[in-house]
């Protein structure tokens, strides 16, 4: 029977254990492999202190308080033997699944972000602590290390985080570089600390606070989102004691940070169903401390004759966001606000029925506040910006082939896909039937032909800047700049234009037109 857990990792859990210390899986891992889903952290908690870890493994690196040493580790080989039975000889349920990804220091991993390379990873080794005196529902005021397992899964914020696994391993090679055995194991037993019952709440699918869920919220706030999180990904229910806790404490919120706030809400964006997470959210009373802008679209209604929006300006939102077919959380996140602004320009037209005239300038502008507030990095910021400023394209067959090009130059080839993703979203969380009208397909294939051989930009000119200076002796400066920007809008109009012969003749033209 295959193991998910590489051999690689294995090493640095028998290392350690060779040295005498007592050491454990915890956290994330613990539970994914239990759910036979992929792992991305590999977290290890020892009795060692971080001194006595580094000992063991010089390569590895301690630069927090948090009593976590990282060892680096390449992933090379995913096959390992592990038995059917646990630590009592009692038959496992299943075995889990081959295993990689990422590592990030939490209680439990199904981070989404950047995935580094599958062959190499950081195995994070914490020394058992417990955590006292919390003041600022952001960080413990004092941290101590811990003496058993339990008194460690103790601070631990759900159950199905808080349980660890032990392993009894045989290999066939001692041999070790670096501190590492090169060597394959075989487990024979594994035996699982529960003192939460998180193995039952994994089998029922229920996300539960580990035991008082107001203490564990008032400890660290951004558990109020993660108990969101978690029941998104996992498709799990909030136990009744822990959601009514989240929704008392939800004004706690606003302590935490907005990179940490930005993390959790785009992990939630990057499940299986991020609209069930968005309406968690605001069913929790944490989505007015998140994205307020958004609620204000609740009761704004967007009907009027020969319009296909059936619902107000929040709920085609969401079902904007339900019905993309992007999986990138920031075209997942621009969808979601895509139509923020229609709040804020609302008026009537001379027949007295509602407008939302400019919406999607207001909605880009508001897109940036909210991106700054949630410290997005200028590259999501500038893409969540721009597909929602240009998101009202026309898609009229009547258009030109230049304004096709000035459509994917305004929002950039890289977006071009996104833009239509959105649209789609759009269309389907309006209440239409069909993802894509024909017109929307026709405009699609015209942007496909555009593309073929490249986006016609200034530097496809057949002359440039250098040819006008020669032809009408000028130095370098910025009339010449000008000159080419006149020249690249009009051929743009007529491609046949792009001829020398037709460039020297005009740009002479031009020059004297201006002088």
């Amino acid at each position: 029977m295959e193991n998910s857990i590489p051999d690689n990792v294995l090493s640095v859990y028998h290392t350690l254990q060779k040295a005498g210390y007592e050491v454990y899986f915890v956290g994330g891992c613990v539970r994914d492999m239990l759910l036979k889903k992929s792992v991305k952290d590999w977290d290890l908690t020892t009795n060692a202190t971080p001194e006595e870890i580094l000992k063991v493994f010089p390569d590895g690196f301690y630069d927090n308080t948090f009593g976590t040493v990282g060892v680096p580790v390449e992933i090379s080989n995913f096959k390992s033997q592990i038995s059917n039975k646990d630590a009592r000889g009692v038959a496992r349920d299943g075995e889990p699944q081959n295993l990689s990804g990422t590592n990030e220091m939490s209680e439990a991993g199904l981070g989404a972000g950047e995935r580094q390379d599958p062959l190499k990873q950081i195995v994070e080794i914490t020394t058992y602590r417990t955590e006292r005196n919390y003041t600022d529902s952001r960080h413990p005021g004092e941290v101590a290390w811990g003496k058993t397992i339990e008194e460690d899964l103790q601070r631990r914020d759900f159950t199905v985080n808080a349980m660890a696994m032990q392993l009894q391993i045989t290999n066939s090679n001692s041999q070790e570089t670096n501190n590492i055995p090169n060597t394959k194991y075989q487990i024979l037993n594994t035996g699982i600390v529960d003192p939460y019952n998180g193995k039952k709440d994994l089998e029922d699918k229920i996300i539960r606070a580990v035991g008082n869920p107001n203490e564990r919220f008032k400890e660290d706030a951004l558990r109020l989102m993660r108990a969101i999180r978690f029941a998104t990904q996992l498709s799990f229910t909030i136990e009744d004691a822990t959601w009514k806790a989240i929704q008392e404490d939800a004004q706690l919120l606003p302590l935490i940070s907005g990179e940490r706030i930005r993390d959790e809400l785009l992990k939630i964006l990057s499940s299986e169903y991020p609209y069930e997470g968005i309406m968690l959210l605001k069913n929790a009373n944490l989505l007015q401390h998140i994205l307020p802008e958004l609620l204000e679209g609740i009761g704004i209604s967007q009907e009027r004759p020969g319009r296909h929006h059936t619902a107000d300006v929040f709920t085609h939102n969401v079902l904007s966001l339900k019905f993309t077919p992007s999986t990138d959380p920031i075209v997942r996140f621009a969808t979601l606000i895509h139509d923020i602004g229609k709040p804020r320009v609302e008026s009537k037209d001379e027949n007295g029925l509602v407008i939302f005239y400019n919406h999607e300038i207001s909605g880009a502008s508001i897109a940036y506040e909210i991106c700054e507030r949630l410290k997005f990095s200028k590259k999501d910021r500038k893409k969540v910006v721009t597909l929602i400023r240009w998101h009202m394209f026309t898609v009229d067959e009547h258009i030109t082939d230049s304004a096709v090009r000035r459509f994917i130059r305004r929002i950039g080839v890289d977006n071009v896909k996104d833009m239509v993703d959105l649209r789609i979203g759009d269309r389907l969380g309006s209440g239409t039937q069909t993802a894509e009208s024909w017109r929307l397909k026709l405009f699609k294939d015209r942007i496909e032909k555009e593309l073929a051989p490249g986006p016609f930009s200034i530097n496809d000119l057949a002359i440039d800047g250098n040819d006008i200076m020669k032809e009408l002796g000028l130095k370098p400066g910025r009339q010449v700049g000008q000159l080419l920007q006149k020249l690249f809008e009009e051929v743009d109009e007529n491609l046949e234009l792009n001829t020398k012969n037709y460039l020297f003749k005009r740009v002479k033209e031009l020059y004297e037109q201006y002088n």
